[in-house]
Formats: C-alpha cells, structure tokens, sequence
C-alpha cells in the first residue's frame, strides 16, 4: 500500500508522525513529554510541531476507523463532562452503551435542551449505532426537553424509554474518568477548535483501547498500532 498522501511534505517520517499522534492520545502526556521521549530515540521534534501534527492528523484518524467499528447495543448511557476551554468549562456530551462501548461526543458551549437534542441527532446518525430502546441519563432537566422534540418529529420512537437516574450511570461516569485521565497533563485548550479536533483523537483511540474496532483485540496496544499504520497506507 502506497504511503498516504497526507505525509506529503512533512519533514518527518510518517512512522514517527503516527507514533506521536498515538502516544499523545492514548497516554497521560503532554507535548513535552513527547518531544523528551522523542530526543532519546535521536528524533530533534520542537512540542510545538507535535501540536500542529495532532491538529492535522488527529480529525482523520477519527474520520478513517469509523467503517471499522463493531455495533453498539441499544441501551444508551448519556451524560456530559467538563472541558476547559481558553480558561472556560465547556461542556462534552458523551454516550456509552450498556457495554461501555462509545457511540459517539460531541463538545458543546452550552448545557441545555438544544445541545442535547443535537448531540442525540448525531449519535443516531453514527453507522455502528442503533435505534436506542432505553436512554439512561442523569436528572438534568436538558434532557427530557431533547427528548419530547426527537419523538414528536418521529426522530426516536414513541415506545423509546428516557430513564433519570444519578445512579444508573456509572459506566459511563467510570468512561468519562478514562478521557480526563489523558486531558489531565494538557492543562485545558486554548481554543474551541483545537479541543474538538483532539478530542476526536482521544476518543477514537479509547475506542480501539476498547476493542470496538474490528479485529483489534482489548488493550492491545501492539495490534492498534499496525492497525493506525496500515488506515495510513504506512509498513512500519
């Protein structure tokens, strides 16, 4: 397989490109970090050069493992999360399914019945999802107003089950633990679009951490990372 033409006039290699996007959205570290790790293996990257390489690369990868991924069951578990953004909480609308497998996020300014609304649009539009037959969420009143407007346009059936509770949703409280855990050394974002496009990274990398991409198995790290080469077109 040819190498993608997206390395095209980078001065690194494609391998290296891929490893610093995997290593900096799978673990806790930061962009200096990397740059440190990258020294002792006798690669001279600036952090700051990481960043613009996440920026660009990370959105595809996202965009590329979606076809891979296994289908979702149909009882969802939906919350949102806080995000730093420019020094401001913003908000991350997550959903999970009974599993603990991802379905879909999405960051949003705001926390109310619109954001909600649109955040479920999404996610029922994901491929490897499916119509839910049960929406657990917590008691944030958003949810029931998101909810009314999707069934009255016939978006989710009528027989589709909205279930508050703060205490049936620790799947999804114990998944969003896991995505702050790699955010922590990244000390908030400076700008929304930066968030959104490494978030995106992020999220898909927990979903192959997971397993839900076809063919890698559970916590492998080594069958993830032929995975990510070979989306790239890259033989490492």
């Amino acid at each position: 397989m040819a190498t993608d033409s997206l390395f095209k006039w980078h001065h690194f290699l494609p391998e290296i490109i891929l490893l610093n996007l995997r290593w900096y959205c799978r673990y806790s570290l930061s962009y200096r970090d990397l740059e440190e790790m990258m020294a002792e293996r006798g690669v001279a990257v600036d952090h700051s050069t990481i960043n613009r390489l996440v920026l660009k690369f990370a959105p595809e990868l996202d965009k590329r493992i979606r076809r891979f991924l296994n289908p979702t069951n149909d009882s969802w578990k939906v919350d949102e999360t806080y995000i730093k953004v420019k020094g401001e909480w913003k908000y991350l609308y997550r959903a999970v399914d009974s599993e603990g497998n991802t379905l879909d996020f999405m960051l949003r300014a705001k926390r109310d019945g619109k954001a909600a609304a649109r955040f479920f649009r999404k996610v029922l539009k994901v491929k490897h999802t499916q119509t839910p037959r049960v929406i657990t969420v917590d008691k944030n009143a958003a949810y029931p107003v998101a909810m009314d407007e999707l069934q009255e346009d016939k978006t989710l059936k009528a027989e589709t089950e909205l279930r508050q509770s703060k205490y049936l949703n620790n799947v999804i409280e114990q998944d969003h633990r896991n995505i702050k855990r790699i955010m922590k050394p990244m000390i908030g974002f400076q700008s929304f679009n930066t968030a959104r496009r490494t978030l995106r990274e992020i999220e898909a990398m927990a979903m192959m951490r997971k397993g839900q991409v076809s063919g890698i198995n559970q916590g492998n790290s080594v069958s993830q990372a032929r995975f990510i080469n070979e989306l790239f077109g890259v033989i490492a």
